[in-house]
Parts: C-alpha cells; sequence; structure tokens
C-alpha cells in the first residue's frame, strides 16, 4: 500500500511562498525607487529576491504599484495594492491576499536579511497567524520582515477601514510568535539585518556596511 505524505514533508515553497514590499513614495529618495539603489554593487531588490528565494525555494512575488515594476525583475509576478494609499499595511494586505499559503514579507529597502532568517520565519507559521522578529526598533518587532498567514486578512482589511494604517495594527486579533532575541541573534546583529535604507546617507552607510561585513572573516 502506498503511504500517504507526512504532513509537513512537502517542500517548503509549497507551504509558504515570499513576497517582496516596494510600496512608499520614496519621499526621503526624492521619489526614486530605494530597491533599485546598490549596495555592494548588487541592486537592493535583487538581494532581497535572493534571500527569500534561497530561504523558501522559489521566487517571491512582488508588490509594487510603480507603473514600471514589470520592467525591474521580468521573472517577478508584479501585484498592485489592493487599496492603494493605505501604507505598509495596504502591502502586507496585498501580499496575505494573493495566494490562500502563507507568506514571509521584506521590504525591498532591507539589503541585510538573510535566507535563514526567512525560513525560520517560516517555520514558525504552523504556530502562529503572524510570525515577528523582536528588534530593537520603536516598534519593538519588525512587521516589515515578518511571516503572514491566511487569517491575517480579514482583521488587516478592518483596521485599514477603521483608519487605522499601522503595519502591526491588527495584531491584536490575530495569534502572533515573537521571535525572542537571542533566536533572531543567531542569524546576524539585528541593527544590521532590519537596517533599510531609506535615504541617500542610509544608502551609503549601507554600503559601507556591506564592505565591513564582506571583508570580515567568516
Amino acid at each position: 500500500m502506498r503511504r500517504s505524505a507526512a504532513v509537513g514533508t512537502e517542500p517548503l515553497a509549497a507551504r509558504v511562498r515570499g513576497a517582496v514590499l516596494a510600496g512608499g513614495g520614496a519621499t526621503r529618495y526624492g521619489g526614486r525607487p530605494k530597491g533599485l539603489q546598490l549596495v555592494g554593487g548588487r541592486r537592493i531588490l535583487d538581494r532581497v529576491v535572493e534571500a527569500l528565494q534561497q530561504g523558501l525555494g522559489d521566487l517571491p512575488l512582488l508588490v509594487a504599484n510603480d507603473p514600471g515594476a514589470g520592467e525591474w525583475r521580468k521573472d517577478l509576478r508584479v501585484i498592485p495594492d489592493l487599496h492603494p494609499g493605505a501604507g505598509a499595511l495596504g502591502g502586507l494586505l496585498t501580499a496575505v491576499a494573493a495566494d490562500p499559503r502563507p507568506v514571509v514579507c521584506i521590504a525591498w529597502d532591507m539589503p541585510f536579511v538573510p535566507a535563514s532568517l526567512v525560513r525560520m520565519l517560516a517555520s514558525r507559521l504552523a504556530e502562529a497567524d503572524a510570525v515577528l522578529p523582536a528588534s530593537g526598533g520603536r516598534r519593538g518587532v519588525e512587521p516589515m520582515c515578518a511571516g503572514y498567514g491566511p487569517a491575517c486578512r480579514a482583521p488587516i482589511e478592518a483596521a485599514i477601514a477603521g483608519g487605522d494604517l499601522r503595519a502591526i495594527a491588527f495584531h491584536s486579533a490575530i495569534r502572533t510568535c515573537i521571535l525572542p532575541a537571542p533566536e533572531v541573534a543567531v542569524h546576524g546583529d539585528p541593527s544590521t539585518l532590519f537596517f533599510n535604507v531609506n535615504s541617500p546617507d542610509d544608502l551609503t552607510q549601507a554600503d559601507a556596511l556591506w564592505r565591513r561585513l564582506a571583508s570580515s572573516p567568516s
């Protein structure tokens, strides 16, 4: 008799997908697409795509409203925001609603997220509706580098309808798992992992940081 496959034995990409969030007006970057800037000689977008692809085993989708987004990476499926103007929360909703599977989302201005952290976020989505790494940021967690399940969709829609556009506005309505700081630190210094490029000065810092990391002993 042929055995049924055990739950969870299918490839990770069959259970969890990835999404690059390229929303936002880049007002601190003069309206230029932040993710197309170079860090260490490569576009930030390409670095984020690589982390998601290596972590999950398949190419991510790209959530973007720019009319030229289809030319950035012709191998990616591009989806515009379901609720334009809803900020980061609108991007999360679009990523969650695009497919019934859970999704690991990374903002496209975060060049240092490793595939190992992507895999950890994905692995914990069986336990919760949202999985977020702890950080030293103002929210204490990183909602733009996190995993989200399909149960997040209705609470996100409700938050948007109520005018609360915070990226964590819906957390009280779902099961949330916070990866403790020591677990996050296994993948690198959180101040580096979650460094995001919002301005030309940030880009200069990111490039210098990349060079330091590249020259450090492994």
